[in-house]
C-alpha cells in the first residue's frame, strides 16, 4: 500500500487515472456489500491510506444507489398491498354472509343431528359390550382348547405315549402359551411343561437302560443262535460233500445200478437276509430280538431335541457293554466259557449292523468299524493268549471250530474276519504237534494191546466197520461169516487213529481262509505214518514180537498197512476236496517200509534160526560115501517138511509177495549154509558122490520151489529158484566135466556169477574121489592124472594167483 501510495504521489498530475482508481474501488465496494463479503479489508486499506472520506463517499453514492432501486420496489408492492386490501374487503362481506348461512346449518344440523348422536352413543357402548362378550368367549374357547390339550398330553402320559404327550406340549407352547389369557394359566403352563418334558426324558431314559440291560442277554442268545445256523448250514454242506464223494468213488469203481441224487435243502432264512432276516425295527417273537425301546428312545430325545447328546451317550454306553464282554473269566476255564464269549460279541455285532441299517443315523460306520476294530484286535489277543497255554488238540480244535464259525457268521454281516483266521493259521503248527502226541500216546496204546491173532469178525456191521471203511478188503466179495481176517485188531485200531488225524487235520484246516490245504495235511500225515506209527511199529518189532508165530502176524499187519496208507492219502484228498489222480500221480513209497522191512527181516531171522536148528543134521552127512544118496540127506527133508508146514500157514495171512521175500531170503539162506558147511572146517574133504547126493537136496528144494505155483506166479517161483544160486553153480562146477571154464569171465558170468572165487579154491583144494570118473586122483601124488584132473589142478592155480 505504501508503494501504491508513492505511486500516487510521483504522478499527482494524473487526475484522469485517479478518477479511474476511485470508480474501481466504487465498483469492488458495491461488488462486495452486493455479495455479502466482508468490508473489513476496504476499511483497513482506506484507514491505511488515510482517506476513510473516501470509503464513506463510496458508501453514501451506494446508498443513494440503493435508494432508488428501494423506492421502485415499493412503489410495486404498494400497488399490489393496495390489490389486497381491495380482495380482502370483499373477502369480508363474503365471510359475513358465510357466517350466517353456518349459524342456520348449525342450528338444523343441531336439531338433526342430536338423537343420531344419542344413538350412536347407544350403538358404541353396545360394540364395546359385544367386543368384550366376544373377547370373553375366544378366551374360554381358548382356555377349553387348552384344557383338552392339557388332559389329553397326561392322557398320553398316563398311557406312556411320550411321543404324544411331546407333540401336544409342542402344540401348548406354540399356540397356546403366549396367547393364555389367564396369567394362572400361563405361569403353571411355564412351570409344568419343563417338568414334564423332564419327566418323559427320565421315564424312556429308564426305559432306555433296561434295554441296555436286557439286550446283552439277547445279544449272546442271538450270537449263538446265528452261529448255530452257520454250523448247520456247514453241516449241510459236508453232507453234500459226503454224498458227492460216495458217488465220485462209486463211479470210480464202475458200480452200475447206484444212482446218487444231490439234493440241497432250502437255506433257512437266517438272521442276515433283507426281508426275512429273522428280526425287525420292533419286537420279534422267535429270536426276542426287540429294537423298539431303543428307537423309541432316540425318537423322544430327537422330540426333545437331544438327539446328539443320546447317540453319545448310546455310543458309550454300548462301547462300556463292549469292553465288558471282553472280559474273560479266570475262574472259569476257557472251553467252557469260550462260547459264551465269542457268541456274546456276535451278537453285539449283529444287532448293530441293524441298528446301523435301520437307526436313521443313530450310529454311524466308521463307529461301528472302530468297535469291531477293537474286538478283533481282543479277540486276537485272548486267542494268542488261551492257545499259548493249551496243551491239548481237541480242546484247540473245537475252539477253532467255532471262531471259524463265528467267522463266517459276521462275514455275513459284512465284517473282515482276516485277523482272526490268520490267528488260527498261525497256531497250525502248534494244533499239529500237539494231534502228533496224542496220536502217539493211541498208538502205543493200541499196539500194546495187540495179542498177534488174527481178528475174527462175526457179523457183517463188523467187516464194514473193522475192513470196508479203510478199504482193506483185497476183493470186492463180502466173505462169508464168521470171517478171520488175515490182520490183527491192531490194524483198524490204528487205521481209526489215522483216520481220526486226518479228519481232525482237516477240519482244523478247513474254513481257515485257505482253500488248497491237502499239501498241508499231507505233510502232517507223512510225519504221522513216517515218524509215529513206523517208530512204534520198529519199537514193537524191536521189543514185543516173540515167535516165528507173531513175527509172522506183524509181518501181514504191515501188508495189510500198505494198502491202508493208499486209503489214508486218498481220504485226505477227498477231505481236502483234491481230485485222486492228482494224489495217485504224486504218491511216493510206502511210508511204514522201515517198519515193513524190519517186521520181514524178523521173520526171516526167526525162520533162518529154525531152518539153521535143521541145518546142523548136515554134519550127519558122509562127505566120503561110496554111494550117492538118491532121495536126499536127513537135512534137507526136515528143511523141506519144515518149509512146508510154513507155506501152508503163512499162504493163509502172508501175502504172496510177502511170503515170497521171505521164502527168498530162507532159500538163500540155506544156500549159504551148503555152501559154508563145504567151505568150513569140519568139512576135510569130500567126494563127488557127496556132491551128487548134495545135488539131489538142491534139486529136492528146486522142487519145493515148483511146488509153490499155485501160490506165486512163474517169475516169482524161478526167484525163489534163483535164491539156491549159490549152492546150484557150486554144484554145477564141481561136477563139471569142465572146470576150467569158471576161468572165462564170460562162462563164469553166465553160469557161476554167484561164486566167490576164494571160497571155490578152497572147497576145491578138498575135493577127492577114489573113482577116475570125475578126477579120480584128484589131489593124490605120484599117480598119474588125468585131464580132468589138470584141469581142476590149473583151476585152483589160476585161482590162488589170482588171489
Amino acid at each position: 500500500m505504501q508503494s501504491t501510495r508513492s505511486r500516487r504521489k510521483v504522478a499527482p498530475a494524473a487526475a484522469d487515472g485517479g478518477d479511474s482508481g476511485d470508480k474501481l474501488e466504487q465498483l469492488l465496494l458495491s461488488s462486495a456489500i452486493c455479495n455479502g463479503e466482508d468490508l473489513g479489508p476496504f476499511v483497513r486499506k482506506v484507514f491505511a491510506s488515510g482517506r476513510p472520506d473516501t470509503l464513506l463517499h463510496h458508501l453514501r453514492h451506494f446508498a443513494r444507489s440503493k435508494e432508488s432501486e428501494i423506492e421502485e420496489v415499493c412503489k410495486s408492492h404498494y400497488q399490489d398491498f393496495i390489490l389486497a386490501v381491495d380482495d380482502l374487503r370483499s373477502l369480508l362481506s363474503d365471510v359475513d354472509s358465510l357466517k350466517s348461512s353456518l349459524s342456520d346449518s348449525n342450528s338444523r344440523l343441531q336439531s338433526v343431528g342430536g338423537p343420531l348422536l344419542s344413538s350412536l352413543d347407544s350403538f358404541v357402548e353396545a360394540q364395546n359390550v359385544s367386543k368384550n362378550v366376544n373377547s370373553a368367549l375366544q378366551s374360554v374357547n381358548l382356555c377349553i382348547k387348552l384344557t383338552e390339550l392339557c388332559l389329553r398330553a397326561n392322557l398320553h402320559l398316563s398311557n406312556g405315549s411320550f411321543y404324544m404327550a411331546l407333540k401336544c406340549l409342542d402344540s401348548i407352547e406354540n399356540e397356546f402359551q403366549d396367547k393364555t389369557p389367564s396369567s394362572t394359566l400361563k405361569r403353571m403352563l411355564e412351570r409344568k411343561i419343563p417338568e414334564i418334558r423332564s419327566h418323559i426324558e427320565r421315564k424312556i431314559s429308564k426305559e432306555f437302560g433296561d434295554w441296555l440291560v436286557d439286550i446283552r442277554v439277547v445279544s449272546r442268545n442271538l450270537g449263538q443262535l446265528a452261529i448255530g445256523q452257520a454250523s448247520a448250514a456247514r453241516q449241510r454242506e459236508e453232507d453234500l460233500r459226503i454224498k458227492q464223494r460216495q458217488a465220485e468213488e462209486q463211479s470210480r469203481l464202475s458200480l452200475r445200478g447206484c444212482v446218487y441224487a444231490l439234493e440241497e435243502d432250502d437255506d433257512d432264512g437266517g438272521l442276515g437276509g433283507d426281508e426275512n432276516d429273522g428280526y425287525s425295527n420292533g419286537n420279534n417273537g422267535s429270536f426276542g430280538f426287540d429294537l423298539t425301546p431303543l428307537y423309541r428312545a432316540y425318537h423322544i430325545h430327537q422330540t426333545l431335541g437331544l438327539e446328539e447328546r443320546f447317540k453319545q451317550y448310546y455310543f458309550e454306553n454300548r462301547k462300556l457293554q463292549l469292553t465288558s464282554d471282553f472280559q474273560v473269566s479266570s475262574m472259569t476255564p476257557f472251553l467252557e466259557s469260550h462260547q459264551t464269549f465269542f457268541a456274546q460279541i456276535a451278537g453285539f455285532f449283529i444287532i448293530e449292523d441293524r441298528i446301523l441299517r435301520t437307526g436313521g443315523g443313530l450310529v454311524s460306520k466308521m463307529e461301528v468299524e472302530n468297535l469291531w476294530e477293537t474286538a478283533v484286535s481282543k479277540m486276537c489277543s485272548v486267542l494268542e493268549d488261551q492257545f499259548s497255554r493249551m496243551q491239548t488238540a481237541n480242546h484247540l480244535l473245537l475252539i477253532k471250530d467255532y471262531v471259524s464259525l463265528l467267522g463266517v457268521t459276521l462275514r455275513r454281516y459284512g465284517y473282515p474276519v482276516d485277523a482272526l483266521l490268520n490267528v488260527l493259521s498261525k497256531h497250525r503248527d502248534k494244533y499239529h504237534e500237539l494231534l502228533l502226541s496224542d496220536c502217539r500216546k493211541q498208538i502205543a496204546e493200541a499196539l500194546a494191546a495187540d495179542k498177534f491173532e488174527q481178528m475174527l469178525m462175526k457179523k457183517e456191521y463188523e467187516y464194514s466197520m473193522n475192513v470196508l471203511s479203510f478199504q482193506l478188503q483185497a476183493s470186492d466179495i463180502v466173505p462169508a461169516f464168521p470171517y478171520v481176517a488175515p490182520f490183527s485188531s491192531t490194524v483198524p485200531d490204528c487205521c481209526r487213529i489215522v483216520r481220526s488225524f486226518i479228519e481232525d487235520s482237516v477240519s482244523f484246516m478247513s474254513f481257515g481262509g485257505q482253500l488248497d490245504f491237502y499239501d498241508v495235511v499231507k505233510k502232517y500225515l507223512d510225519r504221522l505214518l513216517g515218524e509215529v506209527l513206523d517208530g512204534a511199529l520198529l519199537k514193537l518189532i524191536s521189543s514185543s514180537v516173540h515167535g516165528v508165530s507173531q513175527a509172522m502176524q506183524v509181518a501181514a499187519n504191515m501188508a495189510v498197512l500198505e494198502r491202508a496208507c493208499d486209503f489214508f492219502f486218498r481220504h485226505a484228498a477227498q477231505l481236502s476236496g483234491i481230485p485222486l489222480r492228482m494224489v495217485e500221480r504224486g504218491r511216493k513209497q510206502f511210508p511204514l517200509s522201515k517198519a515193513r522191512d524190519a517186521a520181514e527181516d524178523m521173520l526171516s531171522g526167526m525162520l533162518k534160526r529154525k531152518v539153521d536148528g535143521f541145518m546142523t543134521l548136515i554134519e550127519n552127512v558122509n562127505w566120503m560115501t561110496d554111494e550117492a544118496s538118491q532121495g536126499g540127506n536127513e537135512y534137507v527133508n526136515e528143511v523141506i517138511i519144515y518149509l512146508e508146514t510154513l507155506v501152508s500157514t503163512a499162504q493163509q495171512i502172508l501175502p504172496p509177495q510177502v511170503l515170497k521175500r521171505v521164502l527168498q531170503d530162507v532159500l538163500s539162506h540155506i544156500s549159504e549154509k551148503t555152501v559154508g558147511a563145504l567151505f568150513g572146517d569140519s568139512v576135510k574133504r569130500f567126494n563127488v558122490n557127496a556132491i551128487m547126493g548134495i545135488d539131489v537136496d538142491i534139486r529136492l528144494l528146486e522142487s519145493f520151489a515148483d511146488n509153490l505155483s499155485p501160490v506165486f506166479s512163474e517169475g516169482d517161483t524161478n526167484q525163489l529158484k534163483n535164491a539156491l544160486a549159490e549152492s546150484r553153480q557150486l554144484v554145477n562146477l564141481l561136477l563139471s566135466n569142465h572146470p576150467e571154464n569158471f576161468l572165462n569171465p564170460v562162462i563164469r558170468e553166465k553160469s557161476y556169477n554167484a561164486l566167490d572165487y576164494r571160497k571155490v579154491v578152497t572147497i576145491s583144494e578138498k575135493f577127492r574121489d577114489s573113482s577116475d570118473r570125475l578126477f579120480g586122483t584128484f589131489g593124490s601124488r605120484g599117480a598119474k592124472q588125468n585131464p580132468k584132473k589138470k584141469s581142476m589142478d590149473a583151476l585152483i592155480k589160476r585161482l590162488k594167483d589170482v588171489s
